[in-house]
């Protein structure tokens, strides 16, 4: 766990909190996409998306949307070599979120997947990447799904043009503030750090993934010690030594050579 005194703005719990301010929002999507924003209706902090039990659900950084748009805005610390793969998930995991609320296809807003890198994260040197999809036997004519997916690479930040995004990207980069707006972020971020219930909170919040982490360490332990008391099983070992190997309950072991059919020594 990152100690609250070290947290920057690109931190995933800092990030989220900042980000609940509309007016840095605001702020931050007027300068990634170049547009005036109008006003914003929701703004959501790390939201599951989870459409049916059995499916692998998508957390979001910040999930905001207005009368016309919806933005994803994600924080990336680290370089992912599926970084394409998850734009993709969390633009169907978007729309599956607004048709499960009761819109029609025709209804589903346009949609920007917008990812802040702290490194390049496709090695290219740009500031920006954008894609877009066309027709392949006509490259001219763009296949308009209202879907934008839109990736910052802030180390390039020297060789943005444009001064808000420049001092935004040399911020993300660096945590230097340059300007009035990057400023005010940081003073937010370093606002938060004192208040008692921002740290309350992160705490709390490490400390649940940190059980998270620890049940999920523990569940791959017990699944090590089942397959190997598996494969002793099917090697005919007596099972009150494999029990007493693998630090198993004697009964869990007696269930396994049932299960495999095995002979059972006493």
């Amino acid at each position: 766990m990152k100690p609250i005194e070290q947290l920057t703005f690109t931190d995933d719990y800092m990030f989220g909190e900042v980000m609940k301010n509309e007016k840095i929002c605001k702020g931050v999507i007027e300068r990634l996409l170049h547009i005036k924003v109008d006003h914003v209706e929701l703004i959501t902090l790390q939201k599951d998306i989870s459409p049916y039990y059995e499916t692998r659900g998508v957390r979001y950084d910040v999930y905001v949307k207005n009368s016309y748009k919806v933005y994803d805005i994600e924080m990336q610390n680290k370089h992912y070599s599926d970084i394409e793969k998850r734009a993709r998930y969390y633009q169907s995991m978007l729309d599956i979120d607004m048709l499960a609320k009761g819109a029609s296809i025709k209804e589903l807003k346009e949609s920007f997947i917008i990812f802040i890198c702290k490194t390049d994260p496709f090695k290219l040197g740009e500031p920006c990447y954008k894609t877009k999809t066309a027709f392949e036997n006509h490259p001219e004519k763009i296949f308009d799904d209202k879907t934008r997916r839109i990736f910052y690479n802030a180390s390039a930040y020297t060789k943005e043009s444009d001064p808000e995004l420049y001092s935004f990207l040399q911020f993300v980069s660096t945590n230097v503030p340059e300007d009035d707006f990057t400023g005010e972020i940081f003073n937010l971020v370093e606002q938060n750090k004192q208040d008692e219930q921002f740290r309350s909170e992160y705490m709390r919040c490490n400390l649940h993934d940190y059980d998270i982490m620890e049940d999920g360490i523990r569940q791959g332990k017990q699944e090590a010690k089942l397959e190997a008391a598996r494969n002793m099983l099917m090697e005919n070992v007596p099972i009150d030594k494999i029990a007493n190997w693998q630090d198993l309950p004697l009964e869990t072991v007696q269930q396994l050579a049932e299960e495999l059919k095995a002979p059972v020594e006493q």
